[in-house]
C-alpha cells in the first residue's frame, strides 16, 4: 500500500471539496483562493490549483470569465456553475457521514 500516493489523492479530493466551497460563496480569482485556503491552515502552490482548477472546469463544475486588471494582465475569476452546485451538495452530504463515522469510531478508542 503506497501511503503517500493515499494522501495525495485524499488531500486532491478535500481541495476540490474545499475550492467548490469557496467559489459558491463567491466568485474568485486564483490569489484569492489561495489566501483564503491559506486562512484554513491549507498552503496549496498555484502548480496543485491550476489542474485542480482545470479538471473542475472540464467536469463543468467551474466556469470562469476574464476581467481586465489595472496593475497587470486580465484575470480569470472562477464561478460555480449548477453542476458545481448539485456536485458540491454530494460532497457536503459526504464529508457530513464520513465525519460523523470517523468520529464515532475514534471516540471509542
Amino acid at each position: 500500500m503506497n501511503t503517500e500516493n493515499t494522501k495525495a489523492q485524499m488531500r486532491k479530493g478535500i481541495l476540490e471539496f474545499c475550492i467548490l466551497s469557496l467559489i459558491n460563496y463567491r466568485e474568485m480569482y486564483v490569489s484569492d483562493l489561495i489566501d483564503e485556503l491559506k486562512k484554513g491552515k491549507l498552503d496549496v502552490v498555484e502548480g496543485t490549483l491550476y489542474p485542480l482548477l482545470t479538471r473542475l472546469k472540464n467536469g463543468e463544475f467551474l466556469s470562469y470569465r476574464w476581467e481586465e486588471s489595472t496593475g497587470g494582465p486580465p484575470r480569470k475569476y472562477y464561478q460555480i456553475t449548477e453542476k458545481g452546485k448539485t456536485f458540491l451538495h454530494e460532497l457536503q452530504n459526504t464529508w457530513k457521514e464520513l465525519t460523523e463515522s470517523v468520529n464515532q469510531i475514534t471516540q471509542k478508542i
